[in-house]
């Protein structure tokens, strides 16, 4: 496993697990959700969700942003974001 997906996969774990004082605001989640996307299965496929699924479709918008960023790329601001926040 490449130094880069240690790192990625232990920030996940981070932001999966974590408790206390870090508490990201709604934007950061979604940041984070797109982030992991990109770095996990690339650019954003399947249609973009109905006006009524506010939260499906502002998670699909936050991910097509990213469109065309290499996973790796997307690993690296992933972390990256973490260690800013901490």
């Amino acid at each position: 496993m490449s130094d880069l997906k240690a790192k990625f996969d232990e920030a996940v774990h981070f932001i999966q697990t974590a408790e206390g004082d870090f508490k990201p605001s709604n934007e950061m989640k979604l940041e984070f959700y797109a982030l992991y996307k990109q770095a996990t299965e690339g650019d954003v496929s399947g249609k973009r969700p109905g006006m009524m699924d506010f939260v499906g479709r502002a998670k699909y918008d936050a991910w097509a942003k990213l469109k065309g960023m290499s996973k790796d790329e997307a690993m690296q601001q992933y972390v990256d974001k973490l260690a800013a926040l901490k």
